[in-house]
């Protein structure tokens, strides 16, 4: 009886250590994920955020340039305009997944900063642009510099949030893309005003002031953007976060500069028949909404408003798409569909399209405003979702930079060419 008795008195303390040991295994996880988290949302998401309006400033400013006369300057027709922007996107497609793989040898802080700081001294050389091959340059060299930093960051962002924690992370994220879309041409309009300010057209102070703000945010990236190692952990606290990372993310994620990324990797995630789709639904949504990027203060003009207020009612469409975001972000969450999310976030921007396309002769300048501005804002609320959709199903950190690097960077290269010409909108 007393052996037995003394049998269940070790049993029962074993059991309590393992509880204990399980506890606290639960408790420096929570520490550790609460830790990485606040760190994440108080410093990189900013951050990229941040950088995310600088790099979309600098590709979209051309916008309320051409409405300053910098195609009559420089003397070149709309078609050169267009193959500037479809050579810019050729330039992303070729270094986007080279730019990925520097990323995930060197570092997020390095590269990206860098990268940062490239494309903005590209978009402040643009001032010198006096003719068709100076303009066909910078555009292909802005694409070059730009390729990567999407899908970049994107993977940083995932290698520091959950599963569950990413797809609200990403679109916040995306609101840097669309608040640089809203700005830029309320800047562009302002900095109009500059015409003739010491010696320079007021397209020339576009470039330059927010090519200047993109080295600024370089050097802010560079110093202040955080790794991981900066997480005051033991190593035996992040063994144990890394077991609940695990479980949320199915395998943990490697740290940049840990791991390679091997053609066969390039190779098996570009033939890989079930990621075509999103490629494909990615490619046909850009290659309707990329131009208007370019050319919506240019239509609005075409509809009768002033050089300035064209440039103001263009951001109406941008600042409208960050609610849209968050509804269909929230929807995903709310369903687990992300699929279906998807989906119907698309369809919508299908039936804008049609409406557009039956309704602009039917209705007044102001009518036409409000359709542009439903397209432009309807047209990639799908976006963050799909992207980290796409992620969430990667096996592998590895395959997640590729697979994010390819989506989106296609569709703009295939943008329709719209004719704003001779006072008509023939792009729909």
């Amino acid at each position: 009886m007393e052996s037995a008795l003394n049998d269940n008195v070790n049993k029962s303390t074993k059991c309590s250590s393992h509880r204990d040991a399980m506890d606290n295994i639960e408790g420096c996880d929570n520490m550790y994920s609460h830790q990485r988290r606040r760190m994440a949302d108080l410093r990189v998401l900013p951050l990229l955020v941040v950088g995310f309006a600088s790099y979309q400033l600098d590709r979209t400013n051309i916008a309320s340039a051409l409405t300053g006369n910098f195609a009559s300057v420089i003397s070149v027709d709309q078609n050169t305009i267009n193959l500037g922007n479809q050579l810019m996107f050729l330039g992303v497609i070729a270094l986007e997944i080279p730019s990925n793989i520097i990323l995930h040898k060197v570092g997020p802080r390095q590269w990206i900063s860098a990268q940062v700081c490239v494309f903005g001294i590209v978009a402040c050389l643009q001032i010198f642009v006096r003719n068709k091959l100076g303009f066909l340059l910078t555009r292909t060299f802005l694409g070059l510099a730009e390729a990567g930093y999407i899908p970049g960051a994107m993977y940083t962002l995932s290698t520091w949030y959950t599963k569950q924690e990413l797809t609200k992370r990403i679109a916040i994220f995306f609101f840097g893309m669309f608040g640089g879309t809203a700005v830029s041409p309320l800047l562009g309009a302002a900095l109009l005003k500059l015409d003739g300010k010491k010696g320079l057209f007021g397209w020339q102070w576009i470039f330059l002031v927010e090519g200047l703000f993109s080295v600024a945010v370089s050097i802010i990236l560079f110093f202040f953007l955080p790794e991981h190692k900066e997480l005051s952990v033991s190593s035996n606290e992040a063994n144990i976060s890394e077991v609940g990372v695990l479980r949320s993310m199915k395998k943990p994620l490697a740290p940049p500069g840990k791991t390679h990324i091997s053609f066969i990797l390039v190779w098996k995630t570009l033939t890989n028949v079930h990621k075509w789709p999103h490629f494909i639904a990615t490619g046909c949504v850009f290659a309707t909404w990329s131009p208007l990027t370019t050319y919506t203060p240019s239509i609005f003009m075409q509809l009768g408003f002033a050089r300035i207020e064209a440039n103001a009612l263009s951001a109406i469409g941008s600042l409208l798409t960050l609610p849209v975001i968050l509804l269909f972000a929230w929807m995903s969450d709310k369903s687990n569909k992300r699929g279906l999310t998807v989906m119907v976030a698309i369809f919508v921007y299908l039936i804008a399209l049609v409406i557009l396309r039956t309704m602009t002769h039917h209705v007044d300048k102001w009518g036409k405003f409000g359709l542009w501005t439903a397209v432009n804002a309807l047209a990639v609320g799908y976006h963050p979702i799909h992207n980290s959709w796409i992620q969430i199903n990667c096996k592998s950190s590895e395959e997640r930079n590729i697979s994010v690097a390819c989506h989106g960077s296609y569709g703009g290269a295939y943008g329709g060419n719209p004719d704003i010409s001779s006072g008509r909108v023939g792009y729909i």
